[in-house]
């Protein structure tokens, strides 16, 4: 498992010129599965996103997580994380898990990821989404699970 998660102070999907998730200060986290996750994958990841301190204290130092700051979370699911471009000039996805099994995944990470009690909104799973962000900082940290 794969994720890119960007520290925002707003962030929003679009998808058919409707708005169907917004978010305010916290996290915007996009989402890959490779072919080899598993839900011990999907549950480190979780743990880790809620945990991670890379929000500033009163001394200016990331020390403080999205539970917090009372943050929220938006997850974007995204296979191109798994886009490899050594050979070639088109990525091949070999690596990401299949849609429809990598639907199921990623249905349990959010559902994780609901239960930690961050307000979490969600993208749409394969739609051509418009993801629109204000990173904080910038502040962006690439997580791979061991499987990556």
């Amino acid at each position: 498992m794969r994720v890119v998660i960007q520290r925002v102070l707003r962030a929003s999907v679009t998808i058919d010129s409707e708005v169907t998730a917004t978010i305010g200060k916290g996290l915007l986290v996009y989402v890959g599965i490779g072919k080899n996750d598993t839900q011990n994958d999907a549950d480190w990841m979780v743990n880790k996103i809620t945990s991670m301190r890379i929000f500033e204290d009163n001394e200016q130092r990331m020390n403080l997580s999205v539970k917090d700051v009372g943050g929220e979370i938006l997850a974007v699911s995204q296979f191109t994380l798994y886009g490899d471009a050594v050979k070639g000039t088109r990525p091949s996805f070999s690596s990401a898990m299949a849609p429809t099994e990598a639907k199921a995944m990623y249905r349990y990470f959010a559902d994780r990821l609901i239960e930690s009690g961050i307000p979490i909104q969600e993208g749409v799973f394969a739609a051509d989404m418009k993801v629109e962000s204000i990173n904080d900082g910038p502040v962006t940290i690439i997580l791979e699970g061991k499987n990556a």
